[in-house]
Formats: structure tokens, C-alpha cells, sequence
């Protein structure tokens, strides 16, 4: 065998076979390496072109046509050797991963015709080509063939040759499915941007034909790293030699790279093998023959094209040699990461427990953080807002008081001159609720899950009624017994009914969302800490029923309390005090109507006017007297009531309690598990071992190509 030589200087190769090193290493399924590509139809000429590039005696025959990529790589070294080897596909299994790298061929000193053909035919049965599976024959593979020549004359260079596109099928050989993958193979080594495409391309045929350049424009639009080499000058029919040479002059389909003419050996110079020397027929060819001969020397002939490449390749890696290992190192901190997240093997059940209390205390002490609001301890805090525990429930708390403030009253209460408006409603709410019966809505935080049956999602009137006075004028009325100077008992049972009558809503919405707010902050926290999607949903399975009880017992609790509250009763002196405001506060009233300044800045009231001033109807006095009453009591019912629910149902049974659904996941829940739960939960299944050794793969084959990359 006569390898093509290069008598070219190279830069510095050792950058050049640490490239072929990452590639050996399958570096190039997460990044894009420096590699020429040869790609181009079957009926192209590329085993040809490829045989003048590498000296390698490609088979004739069709049955052993590229079915696979094939890596060829020329090294120099002291002396001659030939090995040839299988580089698994990323997703090949481990099983046949480690048959596909046992075999090899190596030391062979050459390589004739026949020895190429039996070794493809072997690598064909390796890769199992032509082998049917579930009814269906494997005709490619994704595995890639590696074949390293070095010798002492070598000058380095690295091809990668793909599988030739097609469009018809053959019948037995070939099938539809096969054309598909055959393209997407192609594309997916095309879409490399740091790949330099030789795309071949028989002259004979018309450009616009050629699918392979079409591919290559898809994958580099500006034609920035595709070379074309036009084959079969000698075929071009007489009078169509016009068109083959603009794309040479770059007048028509201009790459940046430039077009290369090589002339194939016809077949009755390879009936003449033995005797055959394809440079020296090239070279006459693109001497004699017109108007080839009026073309650049540069740009014509196998030898030309072989050092043009030896050039780019070297341009390319020299160029992109930082850019790979900065990707390298990019990747392989991801890699960790993604593997770090997976946690430690979890095979024997103590793995599992020790897998799973890590996980239960990170949750805790992170809940920790997020209860008591030291958000600067976990950068966490700031990426994912609905982690922020403690602010998400003191804002809702303040929503929940400003919304029982405003909403919470039935009938608005009178204002007396000088009277603060605590228990009334804004102007806007009460215009609200006059004028087209508006409702607001109770829940803020609304989310789709698995709680709905126990949560609450009803709306109330916005703001309050008028017309107090007339409505507590009817309830005496309707209620009035032998009293004398006084009313029933039973009256204000009845009237603080219809007047906090909407608390109930309002208190059962606020507990939905603290509940709600809660549940979702679990789940966030449970899928930041824990990207195991099946690890996350066992242990929620088997917490529900936990969770959905402290859940419950919020609600249950904000319904004692609304219980608790339908019985006026209050020991808080400020109801007193409440009173005998109101009850100054409309003595000063109606005394203001009858006074007079003394010139002093004082005001006087006559002795005479107190008889005119204070006579008042005993119904009437009665009815003033119920009102006072009543808004004295609702000033304090209303700050103990939402006191008590943001206390006693939300914080202290979902946030911050001695058993609250914050709390279940712990070390002491672990530890409660059984073995069988364990194994549910955190034993790892077929999918998560592949994901773990497939990373772990990844893991580290980019630490050897950082070793590789740091040394140079």
C-alpha cells in the first residue's frame, strides 16, 4: 500500500492528536471539535477521492459501501503501523461498548485490497449490519470505524468520511427509514461549526441537483467552512464545461473556502491497478485536456487538495484549540453538577437512607432559613421568590386584616363627627357594593393540585351595606319585649350574625392560601434540592396523607375559631372604652348644634338647651344604643379574630407549630420509612442508573480531556 504523503509543515501536531484524543474519547457528542468532514451523494465519487486522500485501498464492491463514519488519521512516528479500531456511539450499551473497543486490528504494516475487504466485513458483523432485529435489518450504524496510519513520512492529518446520501432504496438492501438516517447522521456531523465540510460533488451532474450542498447551506448559510471538490471533470458532457468552471473561478455558488477539481481513475485505469499511479494521471490530465488545463494547479489534483487540507486542518485546530478547552471545562462542570444532584449510588438500602436523610436535613435547614427570613444564607432565595416562606405569609396576613377591614363588615357603621373609621369601609368599596353589587374574590393564591377538595374558593359583596340605623331600627323592632329603658339580650347575638357574617369566606380563603403558599413552597423546595423526578414523587406519595392532615387541621381550626366568634364575649377593656367614646362622641354632637364661641376661643353651651338637646324617643335611644355597641365590640372582635386565625390556623399548624406540613419531611420521617418505601422512594431504576452511568461516562471522559487539554 502507498499511503499519500504531505511534505507540508505543520504547526505544531501534538495539538492535532490530542484533537483525535478527545474524539476517541466521544468529546464531540458535547462539543463541537476541529474536524474535516467528507460528505457527499453515493453516486458522488467520495470513495474515490477519499482513496486518493489516503492511500487507503477503499473495496469495491457496493455490499461494503459506507455504512458507518470512518475516522482516518495520519501521524508521524519512527516507524510504519496500521491499527484499526471500533469508537462505540454514545448511546450504544455498555455490553456492546466494551465488545465494540475489544476488537481491533493493530501492527499490520499494510494494507491490500483484500485485507481492507475482510476487515470491513468483520466490522460489519462487530456492528451488526445486516443483522435483523425485531423484524428489522440494521443497514447503518452510528458506531464509528478508526483507522490510524503513521510512519516516519507522514505529515498529520485527520478525515472524518460519513455515509454517502441517497434517494432511491434497494430492494433487500436498503429501506426508506434507512434514507432518513443516513441524512440525519450526515446533518448531525454537518451541524458541527467547528467542522470544515468537503463537499463532493460530481461535475457531470447539475448543481442544482446536488442535495448535498443544499444540506451544507442549511448548516453554513455564508459558506464560511465548506470546500467544495468537484469529481468527474472527464464525464462533463461538451458545450456543459461552462458551468463546472464558474463554480471553480467562484463566479456561481461562491464559498470562502474555495472549489477543488480531482479527476478519478476511470475504470479501465483500475482494471490496471498494479501498474496504476493516479498522481501522474491526474497531472496529465489537467494538463492536456481543455479547458481544465487553463485552471489554477493549486486547485486541481488529489496531492493539491490532500495540502490544502493539511492546511485548514491545521488553521482550524490552531484556531478553535482554546475555544474547545474552555468547552471542555464548561461541560464538564455541568456534567458534575448534574451528576452531584443525583446524589451518592443508592443501591443497598443504607445508600438509600443515607441518600434520603442528606435530603431531609437540607430541607429543613433551608425551611429554617425561609421561616425565620434569612434569605442571604442560600442564593436560592432570590432565583425562586415562592421559596420566600415568611414574607409570602406575612403578605397574605396583611391582605387578610386589610380585607376583613374593608370587606368584612355587613352594614356600614354611622360616623359621628370627630369618630375614627376603624371597622368602616373605604368610600370606594362602599360605592362598589351600592352601585353594581361587586364581589372581590377571597383567594390570591390559586394554584392547580391535588388539595382542591379541601380547600375553599368562594367570593363576597365588596364592602359594606347602608343603612344601619333603619336595619337595627327592624331588629328591635321585630325582637322588643316588656323591656323598660333597655332591649333583650338576645339582640346582639342576632346582629353580630348578620354582621360578621362574611368572615367566614373571608378567614376560610385566607386558610386556603396559607395552605396553598405552603404545599407549594414544598414542592419548590423538594424539586430545587432533589432533581430526581422519581425520588420527588415517592416521597410526596407517601407525605400526602401527612401533609393533607396538618392541611386539614388549618382549615378546621379557622372554622372553631368562626365558631368560637358567633358568641359576642369579650373581657378587653377597650370595648368599654370603645363605648363611652361613641357615647361622648354623639353627646358632643348634638351639643355642638347649640353652642356658641365666648369670643375666647371657647365653646358655651346654655344650661337651658341640655332639655332640648338630649330628649331622644326611647326606641330611639335604644337603637343609638345598639349601634354603639355593636361597633364597639366588632373594633375588638375583628383585630382577636384575625389575630387568631393568622395565629392558631396558619403559623401555627402550617408554618411555624411544633407539627406543622413544613416539618414532616425530616431526619425522623426517614427513619420511620420501610425498607419497602425506601426501595420506592430512592432505589434507583433502570433509567436513572443508565442517566448516572452515562454521566459518570461523560464524567470521566472530560476529565482525561481536561488532563489532555491543561497539558498543552
Amino acid at each position: 500500500m502507498e499511503v499519500a504523503q504531505a511534505s507540508h509543515g505543520l504547526g505544531d501536531p501534538r495539538l492535532l492528536e490530542i484533537i483525535d484524543k478527545l474524539v476517541e474519547l466521544n468529546i464531540g457528542d458535547s462539543v463541537a471539535l476541529p474536524q474535516l468532514l467528507v460528505v457527499g451523494d453515493q453516486s458522488s465519487g467520495k470513495s474515490s477521492v477519499l482513496e486518493g486522500l489516503t492511500g487507503l485501498p477503499f473495496p469495491r464492491d457496493s455490499a461494503l459501501c459506507t455504512r458507518f463514519a470512518t475516522q482516518i488519521t495520519f501521524r508521524r512516528a519512527s516507524s510504519t503501523a496500521i491499527h484499526v479500531s471500533i469508537i462505540p456511539d454514545k448511546s450504544t450499551s455498555k455490553e456492546d461498548a466494551v465488545r465494540l473497543k475489544a476488537w481491533r486490528k493493530t501492527g499490520l504494516r499494510s494494507l491490500t485490497r483484500e485485507d481492507f475487504s475482510q476487515i470491513l466485513e468483520e466490522v460489519h458483523r462487530a456492528m451488526g449490519i445486516g443483522v435483523s432485529s425485531l423484524g428489522i435489518k440494521k443497514s447503518f450504524s452510528d458506531d464509528v470505524l478508526k483507522i490510524e496510519v503513521s510512519g516516519p513520512d507522514q505529515q498529520h492529518l485527520s478525515v472524518v468520511d460519513v455515509p454517502g446520501i441517497f434517494r432511491a432504496v434497494t430492494e433487500g438492501v436498503t429501506t426508506q427509514i434507512d434514507i432518513t438516517n443516513v441524512r440525519a447522521m450526515v446533518e448531525r456531523y454537518m451541524e458541527n461549526s467547528r467542522s470544515v465540510i468537503l463537499a463532493v460533488i460530481a461535475a457531470s451532474v447539475d448543481i442544482a441537483n446536488q442535495e448535498i450542498l443544499d444540506i451544507a447551506q442549511t448548516y453554513d448559510p455564508k459558506g464560511q467552512r465548506t470546500l467544495g471538490v468537484l469529481t468527474k471533470p472527464d464525464l462533463v458532457d461538451k458545450g456543459a464545461e461552462g458551468n463546472a468552471l464558474d463554480l471553480m473561478r467562484g463566479t456561481t455558488h461562491k464559498l470562502n473556502l474555495g472549489w477543488s477539481m480531482v479527476k478519478n481513475p476511470s475504470q479501465r485505469e483500475l482494471n490496471m491497478e498494479g501498474k496504476l499511479d493516479r498522481h501522474a494521471l491526474e497531472q496529465a490530465f489537467f494538463k492536456s485536456q481543455a479547458p481544465w488545463s487553463t485552471l489554477d494547479k493549486d486547485k486541481v489534483g488529489v496531492h493539491s487538495l490532500r495540502l490544502r487540507l493539511v492546511e485548514l486542518l491545521t488553521e482550524i485546530v490552531r484556531r478553535e484549540f482554546n475555544h474547545v478547552r474552555m468547552d471542555v471545562m464548561l461541560n464538564l462542570q455541568d456534567c458534575e453538577r448534574k451528576l452531584a444532584a443525583m446524589g451518592p449510588y443508592r443501591e443497598s438500602r443504607v445508600q438509600q437512607h443515607r441518600y434520603l436523610l442528606d435530603l431531609a436535613t437540607k430541607f429543613q435547614r433551608m425551611t429554617t432559613q425561609a421561616s425565620d427570613s434569612h434569605y442571604e444564607h442560600d442564593d436560592i432565595f432570590d432565583v425562586k421568590p415562592s421559596l420566600r416562606l415568611a414574607t409570602a405569609v406575612v403578605d397574605r396576613n396583611a391582605s387578610f386584616s386589610n380585607d376583613v377591614w374593608h370587606h368584612g363588615h355587613a352594614m356600614e357603621f354611622t360616623r359621628g363627627p370627630g369618630s375614627d373609621e376603624e371597622g368602616s369601609s373605604s368610600e370606594e368599596a362602599t360605592a362598589d357594593s351600592e352601585s353594581n353589587n361587586a364581589m372581590v374574590k377571597t383567594r390570591y393564591h390559586v394554584v392547580s393540585n391535588d388539595l382542591d377538595d379541601i380547600l375553599v374558593n368562594e367570593q363576597v359583596r365588596a364592602g359594606p351595606e347602608k343603612g344601619i340605623m333603619e336595619w337595627l331600627e327592624n331588629v328591635y323592632r321585630s325582637s322588643r319585649g316588656f323591656e323598660m329603658g333597655t332591649f333583650h339580650t338576645s339582640l346582639m347575638p342576632i346582629m353580630w350574625k348578620k354582621q360578621s357574617a362574611k368572615w367566614d369566606k373571608l378567614a376560610l380563603g385566607y386558610a386556603s392560601d396559607i395552605v396553598s403558599i405552603t404545599h407549594t413552597y414544598i414542592c419548590d423546595l423538594l424539586k430545587e434540592i432533589c432533581e430526581d423526578d422519581r425520588v420527588r414523587g415517592g416521597l410526596l406519595s407517601i407525605m400526602m396523607d401527612q401533609l393533607t392532615e396538618r392541611y386539614k387541621r388549618a382549615i378546621d381550626q379557622t372554622r372553631f375559631i368562626l365558631q368560637v366568634e358567633r358568641t359576642p364575649m369579650t373581657a378587653n377593656h377597650y370595648f368599654a372604652d370603645n363605648l363611652e367614646k361613641c357615647n361622648g362622641q354623639r353627646a358632643r354632637a348634638l351639643l355642638q348644634k347649640h353652642a356658641f364661641n365666648d369670643n375666647q376661643n371657647n365653646d358655651i353651651v346654655r344650661l337651658s338647651d341640655l332639655d332640648h338637646t338630649l330628649s331622644m324617643s326611647n326606641e330611639e335611644s335604644n337603637v343609638q344604643r345598639l349601634h354603639d355597641i355593636l361597633v364597639s365590640y366588632y373594633k375588638v372582635a375583628r383585630k382577636r379574630f384575625v389575630d387568631n386565625v393568622c395565629m392558631q390556623a396558619a403559623d401555627y399548624h402550617l408554618v411555624r407549630g411544633p407539627d406543622t406540613a413544613v416539618k414532616v419531611f425530616s431526619p425522623s420521617f426517614v427513619s420511620d420509612l420501610t425498607p419497602e418505601q425506601l426501595e420506592r422512594i430512592a432505589g434507583e431504576d433502570a433509567l436513572t442508573k443508565r442517566k448516572r452511568a452515562d454521566l459518570s461516562r461523560k464524567v470521566e471522559n472530560l476529565k482525561r480531556a481536561k488532563n489532555l487539554l491543561v497539558a498543552v
